[in-house]
């Protein structure tokens, strides 16, 4: 059992919803970024997806893609970022860690090499979107080998004709894009997102969280309702964005916690 799977069963016991917090590693800078994340949990955060910057982030919206452009200016690299999970893990051996990015950094570092070092640095999960499950001899079941799982992002456009193959190698969480488009475009709706949440639950056992187009506690709430959970990125990034203490930016992510967790 990895720590996400046995966070969702704590949270089921307690008869609460996940909230998930997206953070970009290196924004602005190295030092705030790890205090921010070692700030998460005790503002309600359950897991955590930490974003490996890159240079070409074709999923991501303008607030993501600045973040990802801030932290390779200030030199944030792969290699940083695992560095920067291993600190979090001497002082929160709980709290899961997603890393969220793209193929390219892994495929360089090379994908035996990479699983060892994540696993040693306590990573527990990963998404990366340029992966569809064709590729998944590539790094899905090689990851779930490892121990690590592997999360798939399902969209509005996954058909029940796809919907199999995306859930066939998927472990941890199913992530549900409850927009079409990039994050940080648009707002989720709870009445559309309802229905694809719960015909998604129909193919698999596995918790269904839903991202993108969440910016406020009562939004958080609202779709958190819908489903086991969800996960909010942009409207965070933006708060560190805007130069906010560290303080600020937690108690912003508090209230969202909150939100997702009186659903």
């Amino acid at each position: 059992m990895t720590r996400i799977d046995a966070k969702f069963a704590s949270l089921k016991e307690e008869g609460k919803k996940a909230f998930v917090s997206y953070i970009m590693a290196g924004d602005p800078d190295l030092e705030t970024s790890l205090e921010v994340m070692k700030g998460l949990p005790a503002a309600g955060v359950d897991i955590i997806e930490l974003g490996v910057p890159f240079t070409d982030p074709m999923a991501d919206g303008p607030t993501i893609q600045l973040a990802g452009q801030r932290a390779l200016d200030g030199g944030q690299t792969l290699q940083k970022t695992l560095d920067m999970a291993a600190e979090f893990r001497k002082t929160d051996d709980t709290t899961p860690i997603v890393l969220m990015g793209y193929y390219n950094p892994i495929y360089s570092r090379g994908v035996d090499r990479f699983l060892e070092d994540a696993k040693a640095a306590g990573i527990d999960g990963l998404i990366v979107v340029d992966l569809p499950p064709e590729e998944d001899v590539e790094l899905c079941v090689p990851a779930q080998a490892a121990g690590i799982n592997f999360i798939r992002l399902a969209t509005p456009t996954t058909d029940d004709k796809r919907l199999p193959k995306v859930l066939q190698n998927t472990s941890g969480f199913v992530y549900y894009v409850s927009v079409t488009g990039i994050t940080g475009s648009q707002a989720a709706q709870a009445t559309e997102v309802g229905p694809e949440v719960a015909r998604i639950k129909a193919k698999t056992d596995l918790p269904v969280i839903v991202g993108f187009g969440i910016t406020t506690p009562e939004a958080a709430k609202t779709i958190a309702g819908v489903a086991d959970g969800c996960v909010v990125g942009s409207a965070i990034v933006k708060e560190i964005a805007e130069g906010k203490p560290v303080a600020e930016v937690l108690d912003f992510v508090k209230g969202l916690a909150g939100g997702a967790h009186s659903a």
